[in-house]
C-alpha cells in the first residue's frame, strides 16, 4: 500500500434554518435553495480533493488507512477524532447542550461533545451564551424554558474577531448572529436542544436537562506564546494553534514528538502551498483545510501572500 501524504478536503455545505445565503467572502458558493448554516472541513462526507486518494470520502479514508493516518492509538476508534466546521448564523442558534462521554455513552455513543469557536469575523455587539448566571438551578432552567425566557438566565460573552471560546461538554449554550466561527470538536452530533425560540424543532428537555452542568470551564480563552506560533487552546481532546506568515515566508513543522498524530490544517486568510518530502505542493486558500497524516513526518508551508493558519491536533483524553 503506498504510504498515505497530505491532502486536500472539499468541504461540505450544510443547510440550517438559521444560515445565510451569500458566504462570499469565504466560498463561491451558489446557494438555491434552503440557507446554508455550516461548511463541514473535516466531515466523514468531505471528499478529498488532492493526492492518490482524490475523490475518496474522509470516513473511508480513516477506516482503509486509520493507522497511517491517526496512529495506532487513534485507529482504535470508530471515527476520525475531531469535526473542524465553519458556523455562518444570519440567527440565533438555539439554546443547546451537549453530554460528556459518560452521558454519551450511557446512549449508545462512543464518546461526547466538547468544543471551542475561534472568531473569524465579528461585528459590533456579537455575543455568545455561556451557561447560566451565578447561582441558576436546572429547575430554574425547566420552569425559564416552559415560560420562554430563557434567554434572560444565560450568560451572555462579547465576541471579537480573533477570539477563542472554549465549551466544554454539559455547557449550556448559544450562538448570537455577526459571527463567523470555525468550530473544532470532538467527532459527534449529539446534541440536545432545550430553547429555540419558538421555531418548529423538537426539544430535548429531559436528556439537555439531565446533561447540564452548572459549573464549567467554558470561557474565553487567552493566547499563549508557543514556539513559532499562538496556541490558542488545550483542553484533553484537542490542542488548536495559530501561525501567521509574512509573504514569502516558510515555515516548517514537525509531526507532534510524544505520539505521532493526524493535524488538521485550516486557512483562515491568504493563501499558500502546503509541501511535504512526499506529496506534490497542494494550494490552500481562505476556508479550505488540508489534512497531514500522523505518518508524516515533517512538512512545510510557504506563504504567496501574508497567511492566517489554524492547527488542531486531537489529544487522548
Amino acid at each position: 500500500m503506498e504510504k498515505l501524504t497530505p491532502f486536500r478536503l472539499r468541504p461540505w455545505f450544510r443547510t440550517r434554518v438559521w444560515g445565510v445565503r451569500d458566504l462570499a467572502p469565504w466560498y463561491d458558493y451558489k446557494i438555491t435553495g434552503e440557507p446554508i448554516g455550516e461548511v463541514w472541513l473535516s466531515g466523514d462526507d468531505c471528499i478529498a480533493d488532492t493526492g492518490p486518494l482524490a475523490g475518496q470520502r474522509f470516513a473511508d479514508i480513516f477506516h482503509s488507512h486509520g493507522e497511517e493516518l491517526v496512529g495506532a492509538e487513534g485507529a482504535r476508534h470508530e471515527r476520525f477524532p475531531l469535526l473542524m466546521k465553519i458556523l455562518f448564523p444570519q440567527e440565533k442558534l438555539s439554546v443547546q447542550v451537549h453530554p460528556g462521554d459518560a452521558m454519551a455513552q450511557e446512549e449508545g455513543e462512543p464518546h461526547g461533545k466538547t468544543e471551542c469557536w475561534y472568531a473569524l469575523e465579528a461585528e459590533p455587539g456579537a455575543a455568545v451564551a455561556l451557561g447560566l448566571h451565578p447561582g441558576a438551578t436546572v429547575e430554574e432552567m425547566r420552569t425559564a424554558i416552559e415560560s420562554k425566557t430563557l434567554e434572560k438566565l444565560l450568560e451572555w460573552v462579547p465576541v471579537e474577531k480573533g477570539d477563542m471560546i472554549f465549551v466544554d461538554a454539559g455547557t449550556v449554550h448559544a450562538v448570537g448572529p455577526g459571527v463567523v466561527l470555525l468550530e473544532t470538536q470532538q467527532n459527534s452530533d449529539m446534541t440536545y436542544r432545550l430553547y429555540d425560540y419558538g421555531r418548529p424543532r423538537e426539544l430535548h428537555l429531559d436528556k439537555g436537562l439531565k446533561a447540564t452542568r452548572l459549573q464549567t470551564a467554558a470561557g474565553k480563552v487567552t493566547p499563549q506564546a508557543e514556539g513559532d506560533g499562538m496556541l490558542l487552546v488545550r483542553s484533553n481532546y484537542f490542542c488548536v494553534d495559530r501561525h501567521r506568515l509574512a509573504n514569502g515566508d516558510v515555515q516548517g513543522f514537525l509531526s507532534p514528538v510524544s505520539k505521532p498524530a493526524v493535524q488538521l490544517i485550516f486557512i483562515a486568510s491568504g493563501r499558500g502551498t502546503l509541501q511535504s518530502e512526499k506529496n506534490a505542493p497542494i494550494e490552500l486558500k481562505r476556508g479550505e483545510l488540508a489534512v497531514i497524516p500522523a505518518c508524516t513526518a515533517e512538512w512545510s508551508f510557504r506563504a504567496s501572500e501574508p497567511v492566517e493558519m489554524l492547527r488542531a491536533v486531537p489529544q487522548q483524553a
